[in-house]
């Protein structure tokens, strides 16, 4: 007959929480703390402020930039209108050199036709020299016409280049606006302030470790022998002593076991392939989370010492 014990316990266990640095995003120096060690606070709370006067001038320097840019893009704009009517313009001219250059044509030919029979050399050269003429004035027509329409596509590529201004102008004031918020240091979520390592007047720079948050839910990470794995598994409730406070127990219950040995996702793995093995009963963490760690009175943190007892019968 095989006995099967109804608990399993272990003394090799801590408290663990998803403990969240805070550091900022913008040098500077700190204007304002407004939270104390081991104070609680709620997400979003404002935990310190930076002097944000750099940044708000930096603001306001893109803002007047990207108002430059847009007048840059209406005048390109306006621009571009005032040439394609001067296109018009110069097209309603190429039209008229025409009808004049076919009507002086026409008049030389008629007093080629009549010859110098019926007209002095004097006409005939005047018609003749009439009909280049008004052909010349066609080429230059039609020579202005074309830098017409090369001078709207040079407007087009300008209200493209001012256009592309007016976006960077406006991501820069994006960027400004988003300098200037993070002068204001806020809490990503709720828990308890810890490891404050920043005074007011203190100069911070950006990614510098400045306090820590330690969230409400925590858990318990227990390292059990693999042979008391055998019938334990998630969800068996669990009765959690604290070594800070040994006359409470604490509900909790098995969250996962972890797929590996610990000494497996170590720094320096063992090497078991020699000729000297000796075999250890190896640990293997259990996540246990706690029910009730909330209580008040009572207050529970990373790295606290625990004595976990698994009901797994």
């Amino acid at each position: 007959m095989c006995y099967v014990a109804p608990y399993e316990s272990t003394d090799d266990a801590f408290i663990e929480g998803d403990v969240t640095p805070i550091a900022p995003q913008v040098a500077g120096r700190v204007l304002r703390l407004l939270v104390t060690d081991n104070q609680s606070v709620n997400q979003g709370d404002v935990l310190l402020e930076i002097d944000p006067s750099d940044y708000q001038a930096k603001l306001d320097q893109e803002r007047a930039n990207l108002a430059a840019a847009r007048g840059q893009l209406e005048q390109a704009k306006a621009q571009l209108a005032v040439d394609r009517a001067m296109v018009e313009q110069q097209r309603a001219g190429v039209i008229a050199a025409e009808a004049e250059a076919k009507r002086a044509e026409a008049d030389s030919r008629r007093w080629q036709a009549v010859g110098k029979g019926g007209a002095s050399e004097s006409q005939l050269d005047l018609a003749a020299t009439q009909a280049h003429s008004s052909a010349a004035q066609l080429q230059v027509a039609r020579s202005q016409e074309s830098a017409a329409e090369a001078q709207v596509g040079l407007s087009q590529a300008n209200i493209q280049a001012a256009d592309a201004d007016v976006q960077r102008a406006q991501a820069a004031v994006r960027q400004a606006e988003l300098d200037l918020s993070y002068t204001q240091v806020k809490a990503p979520e709720a828990g308890l302030v810890t490891h404050r390592a920043v005074q007011v007047g203190a100069y911070v720079q950006i990614g510098q470790a400045l306090l820590a948050i330690v969230p409400h839910q925590l858990w318990v990470v227990a390292n059990f022998k693999e042979t008391q794995l055998t019938h334990m598994g998630p969800g068996q409730p669990v009765e959690v002593s604290v070594d800070a406070y040994p006359q409470i127990r604490f509900k909790g219950h098995v969250d996962s076991i972890q797929a590996g040995a610990g000494a497996r996702f170590s720094l320096l793995p063992p090497e078991n392939a020699s000729g000297n093995y000796v075999k250890v009963v190896q640990r293997v963490p259990v996540k246990i989370l706690i029910d009730d760690a909330s209580d008040a009175g009572h207050v529970l943190g990373p790295g606290m010492s625990v004595e976990p007892q698994v009901k797994v019968k």
